[in-house]
Parts: C-alpha cells; sequence; structure tokens
C-alpha cells in the first residue's frame, strides 16, 4: 500500500468504526458486516443522488417524483447514526434494503417502467443483500420476499390506475440519463467491491499473521517443556552424581592430608610442598563441585533448610577464624565488628555459614595489603552482615550482572585473581532461600562492600515453604560421624599401602 493512500486508508477506518457499536464490534462477522453497511450508507448517497440530479436536469416538467426519490437516498445518511445510537443491526439493513428497493422502483414508475435508465441498479440489491446479512437462508429469503412485495405493490398501483401522469422523456434525454445511472451504478458497485477486496485482504493477512504467531506460540511451549524435561534431567544427574564426585574428592584430601603430615614427619620439604598442591587443589575442586551441585539444588527446588536456634556472633568468629591463614597470606588484616546485641537467630546455620564464607572469600581474593572487615548488626528484625575490603573495587557497569553465574568483574580480573563466578551468585541463592537477600555498593580504586541479611527470628513451621524441620543437634552429629566413618571405612584398605610408600 503507497504511503499516500496508507493514513488517508486508516482515518477513513476510525471513521467507520466510530459508528459501530461495542456488541456488534466484539463478533469478527458482524463488524466486517457493518463496516460493509457504514461505507456503502456514508458514501453510496453521493453516488446515487447523481441520478435525481440528472432527472432534474434533463426533465422538462420536474415535480414531487425527482423530490422523493432525492429524499430517499439522501435519507440513507440516517442510518449510520442509528446503528451508532445502538439500533439492530439487522433490522436496518433489511431497512435499508428496503429504502433502496422503493428508490429503484419509484424511479422506474414514473419513467420509463421496465426500460427505464434505472432499472440496472437492481443488480445492487442482492449485492448489498450479500455484503449486509449473514450466509443465513432465512434472511436471504427474507430479502427475495420484499423484493417481489415492492414490485407487487407498484404493479398493482399501475393496474389500478393509480399511476400518475407519465413523464415522457425524449430519446436523447433518455440516453444521456441512462449513460448517468449506469455509470453510477458502476461507480458504487466498484467502490463495495474494492473496498470488500481489501477488508477481506487485511483480514486474510491478520489471519496469516495470527496463525504465525500460534506456531510460534507453540514452538515456545515445546522449547519450554524441553528446557524443563532438560532442567529435570540436570537435577536428576547432579543429585545422583553428588556423591560419586564428592566421595572421590574427600579420599582425595583425605589422604594427601595424611601424606602431608608423614611428610612433614619424615623431614621430605619437597614431598611435602607436592602433597600440599595435592590438597589445596583438591579442597578447590570439592568446593567448586560444592557450589555447582548447590546451585542446581537451588534452581531445581530441593534445597531445603533446617532452622535451629544459632549463636549469630559465634558464626561469625567462626567464619572469619577460617580464613586467617589466606588473610594473613595476603598481607590482610580481618577484623570482626559487632555492632550491638545480636542474640541468637532461628535460621539455617550451615546455609549462613556457607553464604558468608563465599563473600569472605571474595573479599580477600580481591584486597592485597588491606583489610577485610567483617560487621555483624541487627536491625529492623533482621541481622545483616557488611564485609567490607579496600580491594580493587567493581566498575559500575558490572555491578548489575555480578550475581550471574559465571561472571567475574572482567577477563583482567578473572586472570589475575581467579575465580569462576559462582560464589557470589550462591551466596545470593542462598541468602534469598532464607528470606534474605545479598547487595553490593563499590566503587573502583576504594573498595566493596557486600551486605547480606537474613531474617533474625523465624517461626520454624512458617521458615520457608517446603522446608524440612530442623533435626535436633545431636542428632546431626551423630550423622556426620557415621558419615566419616563410611568413608574412611570404605577407603581404608587402600590406606596402608600408600601410607607405607612415603614412608619406605
Amino acid at each position: 500500500m503507497a504511503p499516500s493512500l496508507a493514513e488517508p486508508l486508516t482515518l477513513l477506518g476510525r471513521v467507520i468504526d466510530w459508528f459501530i457499536p461495542p456488541q456488534i464490534a466484539a463478533d469478527r462477522d458482524m463488524r466486517q458486516q457493518a463496516r460493509m453497511f457504514l461505507m456503502s450508507h456514508l458514501f453510496g448517497p453521493f453516488i446515487g443522488n447523481t441520478v435525481p440530479l440528472a432527472l432534474y436536469v434533463v426533465d422538462p416538467s420536474p415535480g414531487y417524483p425527482i423530490a422523493v426519490l432525492a429524499a430517499s437516498i439522501t435519507g440513507f445518511w440516517i442510518f449510520p447514526f442509528v446503528l451508532k445510537a445502538g439500533g439492530r443491526y439487522q433490522t436496518l439493513a433489511l431497512l435499508s434494503i428496503q429504502n433502496l428497493m422503493f428508490c429503484i422502483l419509484w424511479s422506474c414508475f414514473f419513467y420509463g417502467g421496465v426500460t427505464s435508465p434505472t432499472l440496472p441498479w437492481v443488480l445492487t440489491i442482492p449485492l448489498l443483500s450479500f455484503f449486509y446479512l449473514s450466509a443465513a437462508p432465512s434472511l436471504r429469503l427474507t430479502v427475495l420476499v420484499m423484493f417481489g412485495v415492492n414490485c407487487l405493490a407498484f404493479a398493482s398501483a399501475y393496474r389500478l390506475g393509480l399511476s400518475p401522469e407519465r413523464h415522457d422523456l425524449p430519446f436523447a434525454a433518455l440516453q444521456g440519463l441512462g449513460l448517468v445511472s449506469t455509470v453510477a451504478a458502476s461507480l458504487y458497485v466498484a467502490m463495495m467491491a474494492i473496498y470488500y477486496g481489501k477488508a477481506q485482504a487485511s483480514q486474510g493477512e491478520i489471519e496469516t499473521e495470527m496463525k504465525q504467531h500460534m506456531a510460534t506460540a507453540a514452538e515456545l511451549r515445546r522449547a519450554t517443556e524441553e528446557a524443563e524435561r532438560a532442567g529435570v534431567a540436570k537435577a536428576e544427574f547432579l543429585a545422583k552424581m553428588s556423591h560419586e564426585l564428592r566421595t572421590p574428592l574427600n579420599a582425595v584430601i583425605g589422604y594427601s592430608q595424611m601424606l602431608l603430615e608423614d611428610a612433614a614427619d619424615e623431614g621430605d620439604a619437597e614431598m611435602a610442598a607436592d602433597l600440599d598442591k595435592i590438597h589445596v587443589a583438591g579442597q578447590h575442586l570439592l568446593k567448586l563441585v560444592n557450589e555447582v551441585l548447590d546451585l542446581s539444588k537451588i534452581e531445581a527446588g530441593k534445597m531445603e533448610l533446617f532452622n535451629q536456634p544459632t549463636d549469630v556472633v559465634g558464626l561469625v568468629e567462626n567464619v572469619v577464624a577460617g580464613f586467617r591463614k589466606a588473610a594473613d597470606a595476603a598481607g590482610d588484616k580481618l577484623v570482626v565488628d559487632v555492632e550491638g546485641p545480636v542474640g541468637t537467630a532461628l535460621c539455617d546455620e550451615a546455609k549462613v555459614r556457607q553464604a558468608l564464607s563465599q563473600l569472605v572469600d571474595n573479599a580477600i581474593k580481591f584486597t592485597s595489603n588491606g583489610e577485610v572487615r567483617v560487621a555483624v548488626r541487627k536491625q529492623d528484625g533482621r541481622v545483616f552482615f557488611d564485609v567490607r575490603d579496600t580491594g580493587i573495587g567493581i566498575e559500575e557497569h558490572v555491578l548489575p550482572a555480578l550475581f550471574e553465574h559465571f561472571t567475574v568483574g572482567d577477563d583482567s580480573s578473572a586472570s589475575k585473581y581467579g575465580g569462576t563466578g559462582l560464589g557470589l551468585a550462591l551466596a545470593r541463592k542462598l541468602s534469598r532461600l532464607m528470606g534474605g537477600d545479598v547487595t553490593v555498593t563499590s566503587r573502583v580504586g576504594v573498595g566493596s562492600i557486600f551486605t547480606m541479611s537474613i531474617p533474625h527470628s523465624l517461626v520454624e513451621e512458617e521458615a520457608v515453604p517446603g522446608s524440612a524441620a530442623a533435626p535436633a543437634a545431636g542428632d546431626c552429629l551423630d550423622a556426620r560421624i557415621e558419615a566419616l566413618q563410611e568413608l574412611v571405612a570404605a577407603n581404608a584398605p587402600a590406606a596402608a599401602p600408600v601410607r607405607r610408600a612415603v614412608g619406605s
């Protein structure tokens, strides 16, 4: 469609749709019929009135028949406003067709009868019936009966001698009138046909677009189902592989620790250095495996909380104590601040420890010869853990994606300081699982502040939907001791030869 025509046609469509009542606009077929009805009644009288105008010009003695014909044709402009006011569409359509029949037969009655130049307009009756009305046979039959009744009425009037004085026009005048009438009828039919064709084409485009959208939606549904199946399969795989991955890693770490102690006793510094590398690498790999498995478990909705009364300050001090060696190696001063009384919180101690450890580890990793300060405070019914560092800081454009999986500050940071970008993501997910969150503020060259929050006190049954009840502390300890005993027993046969090999 040419750009010069697009705007006028759009405006025309808005004008036509303004007359359509909401109850008709809600039905696609009725809306299309109403549009054809309105198009005919808004522009048809302009074309139709050329016939009474031509009659007035060629008739030597024009009288009231021309005035009645012009008034009837002009009356078509009333129908759109009646429809807008809430008139019944099908009743209006039948009245309009009746008015058209009257106009045609009235002009034929006074000007030429069956040879009248206005007789070709009869062909518009079935055309408008097709445009205005539905395909119901009863409505089409009603139009046919109406036409028959009208013809019979005018024929009866002629038979009964009710015919007024005939208007016999000269042959040249009849030719001119016939030409005007035929051209007007042709223009009217062409106008309706073109509008109907464009409406059908537009409807076809809409239907094609709808089919494309439905096909796209079906593809998205299939893709979603496949993604869900893949997610379930991944979760099941990781759950099954959890034991298979962690057990050998624990064995490597345990045996390397024992061999490291034996090498230290023997004074074999070279062997001790190599074993220390194995031990550190094993711990690092186990940490990565645990992070991946925990993230997958959280995403699968299978991570459970075991809430129990926890000494918050003691938990923070224990976490910090575990990083003293790493902080000393980096030349960092590691400080604990307790800002007011915190008390005991009802929470999952292991998961709070895990999330806070990720933040402290991250702060030490990116701070050299500086200070890492871990502050804990209670405020508005929540516990806040602030991990402040004087490290390299984080650029502002990196902050929005900082807690996504496998996201690090930038490539140079990753290559220099290491890290996979899982720790911060896991810390936030764990905190949110417990009803809290992790936020960050940072300035490049000044340092960063990571703040983790958790609820201070929870009703155990309402802690987190689907969370398991907290087991007793003694039961947890017994279960851990039993698991360690099973691990040592399972790998005990391999320990002796290795120990002997180191001692030899």
